[in-house]
């Protein structure tokens, strides 16, 4: 089950990677579009600091300190401070879940924001919550891109 989950998060952070590399210009990532919320930015910094808290600090014992309103509050990191961070969080990703037995997944997650879960069922949702949030960043980025592209034809 960690193999299933680890190839699905290692796949998804590298599309984060990749999305936010394909950003035109790197003030895009704080802007804000169309039926999206948060910038890219934002998001970015968000799903790095849910996996390291939550995955990392929580399942893995690292010693990762969420800033959760910063997440939402950071603008202007530079792009390869936030591809560093995701670079890490795949590292974490990679030394945490192998190590995860399947008697620590079968037991109740400690911090049981969804209700009492098993650390399996939290290690799921973790990984569509990253897919969620990187999806709402492509549909940013495509829109940021439209908008672009309208602007020179004009």
């Amino acid at each position: 089950m960690q193999q299933i989950i680890l190839y699905f998060l290692d796949r998804d952070l590298k599309k984060l990677a990749k999305e936010i590399e394909a950003y035109p210009n790197e003030d895009d990532l704080w802007l804000k579009v169309n039926g999206v919320k948060n910038s890219a930015g934002s998001l970015a910094l968000h799903l790095v600091g849910n996996l390291n808290h939550f995955v990392g600090h929580i399942m893995g014992g690292t010693d990762y300190v969420r800033d959760r309103e910063f997440e939402f509050s950071g603008t202007a990191i530079p792009r390869k401070d936030i591809l560093h961070k995701i670079d890490t969080t795949i590292q974490m990703i990679n030394e945490v879940v192998p190590k995860l037995s399947d008697e620590h997944l079968q037991k109740s997650f400690e911090f049981d924001f969804m209700g009492e879960r098993s650390t399996l069922f939290y290690l799921f949702q973790f990984t569509t919550h990253l897919s969620y949030h990187l999806g709402q960043i492509n549909y940013h980025r495509s829109g940021i891109v439209v908008k672009q592209n309208k602007h020179k034809l004009n």
